[in-house]
């Protein structure tokens, strides 16, 4: 009878819960502070988009990721005075040996969303790091991950093309840490989508400062 029952009710459909909406950046209290914008050191990708061809050069991927996200933000929050990746790098090879390389750093472990306190060694370097670059905050990218979005043609939405690129949305997770203190200031994943990885982190950049075009 419980067999029966079961079949008679059919199969359950579990309602997908949306990812909660990216929070923007929080400039009102940073507004007119040095923070230090570190690399990113972890990119990846969903198996079933087929970037490995697009991605397979770490270092590059890495770069370009780099510029996408420091142009976007240092333009589009201009009220923060930003210390670029870059800039990070020259101060840390100035140090003779004090400071660590920015892109040699764990930040991809500040990606765990309940992290609140940077623990150790992390938490001294970005000390070191920033107390030469000057200010108090580093903005950190801690990973960006590529997901296919699922294909279109359900209910009223429109059928993609048969041979057209995949649409991905890209997940920026990042966080400001304030490293006097070595916490987690303000975190969020920012989205957004694209045919190709450069076009979806723009969109997902973007999503920081709403507002504006």
């Amino acid at each position: 009878m419980v067999g029966a029952a079961a079949l008679a009710c059919g199969p359950k459909h579990v309602k997908e819960t949306a990812p909660p909406p990216t929070a923007p950046l929080p400039t009102a209290g940073i507004a007119g502070q040095r923070v230090g914008l570190l690399p990113l050191t972890l990119v990846a990708a969903e198996d079933s988009l087929h970037w490995n061809a697009v991605l397979s050069d770490r270092a590059a991927t890495l770069g370009r990721a780099d510029s996408v996200i420091a142009t976007l933000i240092t333009a589009r929050a201009p009220e923060v005075t930003w210390v670029r990746p870059d800039e990070l790098r020259r101060a840390a090879r100035r140090s003779g040996g004090v400071a660590p390389d920015p892109g040699q750093l764990g930040t991809a472990i500040l990606r765990a969303d309940r992290l609140v306190d940077v623990p150790d060694p992390l938490r001294s370097q970005l000390r070191t790091l920033v107390a030469l670059a000057g200010g108090r905050y580093v903005m950190i990218p801690a990973a960006l991950v590529y997901r296919r979005r699922p294909a279109a043609g359900v209910g009223t939405q429109p059928v993609a093309p048969l041979h057209s690129p995949p649409t991905a949305t890209a997940e920026l997770s990042i966080v400001l840490v304030d490293a006097r203190l070595g916490k987690v200031g303000w975190r969020t994943v920012a989205r957004g989508d694209g045919t190709d990885p450069w076009s979806a982190l723009t969109q997902a950049v973007k999503a920081l400062t709403p507002g504006l075009p």
